[in-house]
């Protein structure tokens, strides 16, 4: 069976992380086109610069053949095969794409994996038992009350929140991604309490837990990878958040469900980070500062696991600003 999994493994399309094992050959490849710009020699010749994507990463791809053909068929979001030599170009890998009418072919949902752009996490089940053990160690009756609500009696959210992801780049992009990081932030949030113990331990827990909730609606998982919903797009998850915490809010004290709002609101921390309101209680800081640093952590894990070993430094990171040394 192991010789079996490895002829399928060498069969199957390279993700764009492992092109740079590929140098100086040729590959069929996946992707999704990410962006595309049709432009133009100095002597008049036509190139068509493509961005592909799948969830390892991007690359760019070079059409000096069928440039015009293929910028009027093409369209960004479409998955596509590509069959292309891999070079370095400008000290990054490139596929310069080969001289056929179909090196560039649009494929049809049933022609590809959808693993292929979305990721997931493999313990899923035994990450939902660690959050249900964290909602029963909340004493609190009107907390307790509200995360029963979404997590043990609303059996659509629960599943909806289970296969959700975290966010569509940055952090926890792939399915499960919004669970593993709620876990995450509530264990971390229980721990800080246990130093700092003026904080209302209750209170963050269910905060941690709830502070992302509007993010099972402002993305979906489909073919073509993780994208962001109408909804997402015109709303927001913490808008939508503070709204779905309203509507399963009816006999549950006003002030509690109030600092719950206030948690959601407020955890992105800073305006220019896209909170409409400063975290303005102990319990609100903690969560901002405990939220960002799991979602920061597990952007670095997962730029070191995707970079050569060998190497000693990263590429550089825009989101974070940095390279990170891999010694």
């Amino acid at each position: 069976m192991s010789n079996l999994r490895e002829a399928l493994e060498k069969l199957r399309p390279p993700y764009a992380e492992e092109l740079k094992n590929f140098v100086d050959r040729e590959i069929d490849g996946v992707f999704k086109i990410k962006s595309k710009r049709l432009q133009e020699t100095k002597d008049g010749k036509k190139f068509l610069l493509l961005t592909l994507e799948d969830r390892t990463g991007s690359v760019r791809a070079i059409d000096w053949y069928n440039a015009e053909l293929n910028d009027q068929v093409l369209q960004p979001g479409n998955v596509v095969s590509v069959s292309g030599k891999v070079v370095y170009f400008e000290e990054k890998v490139q596929i310069n794409i080969l001289n056929s009418q179909s090196a560039v072919k649009k494929l049809t949902e049933n022609e590809y994996d959808v693993e292929r752009f979305v990721g997931s996490v493999k313990n899923v089940e035994e990450l939902y038992k660690t959050l249900l053990r964290l909602v029963d160690k909340v004493r609190d009756n009107d907390y307790k009350e509200i995360l029963k609500r979404f997590f043990v009696e609303d059996a659509s959210f629960a599943e909806a929140f289970k296969n959700a992801p975290a966010g569509m780049k940055i952090h926890h992009a792939y399915k499960g991604g919004l669970l593993e990081h709620s876990v995450n932030v509530a264990k971390i949030v229980e721990s800080v309490c246990n130093i700092y113990d003026d904080l209302d331990k209750d209170l963050l827990i269910t905060g941690a837990l709830l502070h992302d909730i509007g993010k099972v609606k402002e993305y979906v998982i489909n073919q073509k990878g993780i994208e962001v919903t109408t909804d997402g797009e015109l709303m927001g998850h913490i808008l939508m958040g503070v709204e779905m915490l309203s509507q399963k809010a009816r006999g549950i004290s006003y002030d509690k469900i109030l600092c719950l709002k206030h948690l959601i609101a407020s955890h992105h921390g800073e305006f220019e980070w896209g909170a409409p309101v400063l975290p303005k209680t102990p319990e609100a800081l903690v969560l901002h500062f405990v939220e960002n640093m799991d979602s920061k952590i597990n952007r670095v894990l997962q730029i070191i696991d995707k970079e050569d070993r060998e190497k000693e430094w990263s590429e550089y990171d825009s989101n974070l600003s940095r390279r990170f040394f891999l010694k």
